[in-house]
C-alpha cells in the first residue's frame, strides 16, 4: 500500500525537530578546545528583528538578486551564502559552509515531504524584503605589552551604552578607535567576512560567537545588552606575551575587508567596521583575552587557539 504525504503540519513539526539535531549534529564537533586559555571580556549586543519594510521585487545586492527560502514555518531558511574579497579559510568561512550544508540537508527534506507549504511562501517574502545580512570578523594578536588597551577596554565595560543601537556604534567606533591608536604592538591579524539569508542570520553569529567565547577560561570583564558584570584586575602583574582581540560584527550594509597581511591593511579594515551606520549595525561582539593583570596568553596559547592568524 502507497504511503500518503505527511500532512503539512507534521512536515513543519517534523522540520522543527531535526533541524536543531542536524545543527548540533553538524557542529559539535567543531567547538575550539581550550589549551591554557587566560580569563577575557566581553562587549557588545544587538538584534535580529526584522523591520517593517515594504516589499519590493526582490533584493539586490552587489549587482545580483539576492533571495532567501524558508522551510515550513519555522523561522530558518536556506542559507545562501556570498564570499567577498578576503575571504580567509578559517572559522567564519566554516560556520557559513556549515549552514549550507544544513540547508541544502533541510531543502532536500522538504521536497522529499512535497513542499514548504504557504509559511514557507511568508519566509521567502520575509527573507527577500530583510535581503542579506553581512557578518565579517577581524582577529588581531597584539604584543601584551599593550596594557592601555586593555584599561581601555575594561573602561567601555563600566561606560559603553551596550543596550541601544546608538550606544552600540559608538561603541564600535571606540574599541576601533582603541586598537587603532597602539599600532605598535601589532603582531598578528586575520580578516574574514560572509553573507548569510536573513532567516539564519542570529545563528550564524551566535555560533561564531560561542565559538570565540569557548577560547576563554572565564569571562571576568562584561558589558552586554545592557548586562554589566566587572571582574578584578589583580594586583600582580604576570608575563605575559601576547592580547588577543576579536571583533564580530553584523550589518545590513556590505562589508569589504581586505585581506590582512600588512599593517596598513588591518587599519583599513578597522576604520570600515568603525564607520558602520548604526542603522545598519545588527549586532556586534568584542571579546578578547587577557582580560586581568594576572591573566597570561602565551605564544603556544595563542597559535592554538585562534590558528587563522597570520604575520603582519
Amino acid at each position: 500500500m502507497e504511503m500518503k504525504k505527511l500532512p503539512r503540519i507534521w512536515q513543519r513539526r517534523l522540520a522543527a525537530v531535526l533541524l536543531p539535531v542536524l545543527v548540533v549534529g553538524l557542529t559539535a564537533f567543531s567547538l575550539p578546545q581550550p589549551a591554557d586559555a587566560a580569563r577575557g571580556g566581553r562587549l557588545g549586543g544587538g538584534s535580529f528583528a526584522p523591520r517593517a519594510l515594504p516589499r519590493s521585487g526582490g533584493s539586490s545586492f552587489g549587482g545580483s538578486s539576492v533571495r532567501g527560502g524558508g522551510f515550513g514555518g519555522g523561522g530558518f531558511g536556506f542559507p545562501f551564502i556570498i564570499p567577498f574579497f578576503g575571504f580567509g579559510g578559517g572559522g567564519l568561512l566554516g560556520m557559513l559552509m556549515l549552514f549550507a550544508v544544513v540547508g541544502l540537508l533541510l531543502n532536500g527534506f522538504r521536497s522529499a515531504m512535497g513542499g514548504a507549504g504557504t509559511m514557507g511562501s511568508a519566509n521567502d517574502a520575509m527573507a527577500e524584503r530583510d535581503g542579506p545580512v553581512t557578518i565579517a570578523q577581524v582577529q588581531i594578536g597584539l604584543l601584551a605589552s599593550a596594557r592601555r588597551l586593555q584599561q581601555d577596554l575594561r573602561q567601555l565595560a563600566a561606560t559603553a551604552d551596550t543596550a541601544t543601537p546608538t550606544g552600540l556604534q559608538r561603541l564600535l567606533q571606540d574599541v576601533t578607535l582603541a586598537l587603532l591608536r597602539n599600532p605598535e604592538y601589532w603582531v598578528y591579524g586575520n580578516g574574514e567576512v560572509g553573507q548569510v539569508g536573513f532567516p539564519v542570520a542570529e545563528a550564524t553569529f551566535n555560533r561564531l560567537s560561542m565559538t570565540e567565547r569557548s577560547k576563554l577560561d572565564a569571562e571576568t570583564t562584561i558589558n552586554v545588552a545592557g548586562q554589566r558584570s566587572r571582574g578584578e584586575a589583580g594586583q600582580h602583574a604576570a608575563t605575559s606575551e601576547y592580547i588577543a582581540v576579536t571583533l564580530l560584527v553584523a550589518s545590513r550594509r556590505s562589508i569589504r575587508l581586505p585581506k590582512l597581511t600588512t599593517a596598513d591593511d588591518l587599519r583599513t579594515a578597522l576604520r570600515l567596521l568603525g564607520s558602520i551606520p548604526s542603522g545598519d549595525l545588527l549586532s556586534l561582539e568584542v571579546i578578547w583575552q587577557p582580560d586581568g593583570n594576572e591573566d597570561v596568553l602565551t605564544s603556544t596559547d595563542l597559535v592554538t587557539l585562534y590558528p587563522e592568524l597570520q604575520a603582519l
